[in-house]
């Protein structure tokens, strides 16, 4: 049977299946069939971001939904996590967000949670693809009398804004704090500055005029120079960027130099683990991790887990295991004290916090973990067949192995959400983890690129 889900949810480009009109509104429909709990009517709550395309999706899940009997939310602009939370407090059946995450503009994407707040398992994925695919729909449509009826709810922002600002402990306080936003003309446009206001720093924002095609556009997590060079200038303490979706975080420090994910999480699980609240002394990371990430948890005494690639896998673990807080280097950040997804603007106030608490800047806290030389090339593919079925790439990742020996590792995978390949190489120098990687790299390319 064919895929729709991805790692992610479903993606593609916009207006072209699977992320057309045709695919959302049979989306709806089967959530609004799937998730409708006792006699009531399915309350589906559905969000996006700023991308153009938003508004056909947007339309066609609301049509797909009211058609088979249930009752569609419409909260407009708001980041994924906030999705997640509106969806549970409004103690709604389940909740859809309309992103591509820090995809580009014309592509977008389908994210489903659950009435609890959690992303989908698989499980529950493979239902939803199997009744689209199946042609099953048009039978269980209900007689008009039945069909369902859609409300725009107009107070979301305020909501979600108290709901972050909880995250952050009431004896500390932003006053006095320059922060440089950088909301990617994306989700959290409106509401990370507000709710970063409200605890008084005192905020600079930019990328924040989106316009349906700027979305991710040289701004936002992906792309960090303007935040380096406002925060310079400024004379910011920490630059905070988000993706489109908001669900991710990198941060630059008051000299400007780039802070990875996996240094943020080492960063609060350090000051967790000195406060005692490092619940089963376990950070959860991903195999993507830096290997300077496994060498700081033995460093400072905690337990490391490396779960597979995907956030929801992450939190997963991180149920399984009994840890408070995983994530990965991307940016992804999960503090199951505040959410139970990740969220781009509770872990920028997370970092914040271990900043006052500790009574550190950003460029000294960074240093709590070294991150070894590591080059990562992303190459555009045609297919995405078995890694160990290419013979000279199995060759040459066996032989970029073996001569690195204890001192580094190679890893290489698909993207799930887009027709590409990532070869990641870390090594004792940069020179070396280059050159090994352009040589995966080529392969690549030349066997499947």
């Amino acid at each position: 049977m064919a895929k729709l889900f991805g790692t992610d949810g479903i993606r593609g480009e916009a207006n072209r299946y699977p992320m057309n009109a045709e695919i959302a509104f049979k989306v709806g429909q089967t959530v609004a069939y799937l998730f409708k709990r006792n006699s009531h009517r399915a309350r589906v709550v559905i969000g996006k971001d700023t991308r153009i395309s938003g508004y056909m999706l947007e339309s066609s899940l609301e049509a797909g939904i009211t058609s088979m009997g249930g009752d569609p939310y419409l909260v407009g602009v708001l980041p994924t996590p906030g999705i997640a939370f509106i969806t549970q407090s409004m103690r709604a059946d389940a909740g859809i967000v309309i992103s591509a995450s820090h995809n580009p503009y014309h592509d977008n994407g389908l994210k489903i949670f659950n009435a609890d707040g959690f992303k989908l398992t698989d499980a529950q994925e493979n239902d939803i693809e199997g009744m689209i695919l199946g042609n099953r729909l048009n039978d269980l449509l209900p007689k008009a009398k039945a069909m369902g009826k859609a409300l725009r709810i107009n107070d979301i922002h305020g909501r979600y804004i108290v709901f972050l600002k909880n995250s952050f402990p009431r004896e500390l306080s932003m006053e006095g704090i320059k922060i440089v936003l950088d909301t990617s003309n994306g989700a959290t446009y409106r509401v990370a500055p507000d709710a970063f206001g409200e605890l008084g720093a005192d905020v600079d924002v930019i990328h924040n005029t989106p316009n349906g095609l700027n979305i991710n556009d040289g701004c936002g997590s992906q792309h960090t120079e303007d935040l380096k060079n406002t925060v310079i200038k400024s004379g910011a303490a920490v630059g905070l960027a988000f993706d489109g979706d908001g669900d991710r975080l990198i941060a630059v420090d008051e000299k400007g130099n780039e802070i990875t994910g996996d240094q943020l999480l080492i960063i609060c699980a350090y000051v967790l683990k000195k406060e005692g609240r490092l619940k089963n002394d376990l950070l959860v990371s991903t195999v993507m991790s830096n290997l300077g990430l496994r060498v700081a948890c033995k460093k400072y005494g905690f337990h490391h887990h490396m779960a597979n690639v995907g956030d929801r896998y992450v939190l997963a673990d991180m149920l399984r295991l009994g840890a408070i807080i995983g994530g990965e280097d991307a940016g992804h950040m999960i503090f199951l004290e505040h959410h139970k997804t990740g969220d781009g603007i509770i872990a920028a106030m997370q970092l914040i916090a271990a900043m006052l608490k500790e009574g550190k800047s950003l460029s000294e806290l960074a240093r709590l973990m070294d991150v070894f030389p590591q080059k990562l090339i992303n190459i555009d593919v045609k297919s995405k067949p078995e890694i160990s079925t290419i013979p000279g790439l199995k060759e040459i990742i066996g032989q970029v192995e073996r001569l690195l020996g204890e001192e580094g590792r190679v890893l290489v995978r698909y993207s799930g959400t887009q027709n590409m390949c990532r070869i990641m190489v870390e090594g004792p120098s940069r020179d070396m983890t280059e050159k090994y990687c352009r040589q995966i790299a080529d392969v690549v390319k030349s066997e499947i690129g």
